[in-house]
């Protein structure tokens, strides 16, 4: 009919397609793509399609690959990536952290604690290590800290900096750190809540890829989160990510990783100290 709108819908995304993408996921960020996700990448890369003005999948994966698609290759790394996280997820990893590695890195001489967020996604992770360490300064256990927050993902680190989530997501902060690290909005029909910004201030963001050759940030760290990223990796990038990891971890400094995640058969520098928490020898 005259006046009516149609939505273009392209064909469904062949296998062919779908391997090529895959291959080259895997390629770029280590993540093992298998076929029986290929109705959820083909639902992800939609808004792509239309954004790019591509008439199919395959049209769109000869774009992706073609010359001068290199901004396009983040776009499409940040529709299939998953970000899942929570405030204190995995709470053993924070009762570890203040009962043990703090005490034991002030044993050992340190008093300004650098740490990495290596896979931050929208920043529940930093954040509650920030909490925790701001504790820790005003108890006068450490000086001083910084926290350096990465991630794959360009859209979700935007989301990570405005620090912004539904009240419901920040339910697992405990009452007593969230008077003290977030922020009430004045119209009280709002769901919405912000981190402080003295939290704020202390995390520093960045994007940066696991499967870089060497990971450029700074100074060794004192403790480096990596957790629930490893279980996309196949046995040897998880053996590189971890080499790589702990050649940014001063001797003596902490590793997380995921309590569903094992280094069990790899050759890494540390020793197990707690489920899922180990120390650099």
């Amino acid at each position: 009919m005259p006046g009516t709108a149609h939505t273009f819908e392209p064909e469904a995304l062949d296998l062919a397609t779908f391997n090529r993408m895959a291959e080259f996921i895997y390629r770029y960020s280590g993540i093992k793509m298998p076929s029986n996700k290929i109705t959820m990448l083909e639902g992800r890369l939609r808004r792509r399609l239309r954004a790019t003005g591509m008439k199919s999948f395959r049209d769109y994966c000869d774009y992706l690959f073609g010359e001068g698609a290199e901004r396009e290759h983040v776009y499409f790394i940040d529709a299939v990536t998953t970000n899942k996280t929570d405030f204190f997820r995995e709470p053993r990893h924070f009762e570890v952290m203040q009962n043990d590695v703090i005490p034991n890195l002030v044993a050992q001489g340190y008093s300004n604690l650098r740490i990495w967020s290596s896979a931050c996604s929208s920043g529940a992770e930093p954040y509650t290590i920030a909490m925790l360490l701001e504790e820790a300064v005003a108890a006068r256990q450490v000086d001083n800290y910084t926290i350096l927050a990465t991630d794959l993902s360009t859209e979700i680190l935007q989301q990570a900096q405005r620090a912004v989530y539904d009240a419901p997501f920040l339910a697992p902060v405990p009452p007593h750190l969230a008077a003290k690290y977030v922020m009430q909005p004045l119209d009280r029909h709002r769901i919405d809540r912000r981190i402080s910004p003295k939290l704020r201030s202390r995390v520093g963001f960045g994007r940066l890829n696991l499967m870089d050759h060497a990971y450029a940030v700074g100074d060794p760290m004192h403790m480096i989160f990596c957790r629930n990223v490893l279980i996309y990796f196949d046995k040897p990038t998880q053996q590189a990510v971890l080499s790589r990891l702990c050649d940014c971890l001063l001797t003596g400094g902490y590793l997380f990783i995921g309590h569903s995640e094992s280094i069990a058969g790899m050759n890494l520098p540390v020793r197990q100290v707690a489920n899922t928490v180990f120390v650099k020898t």
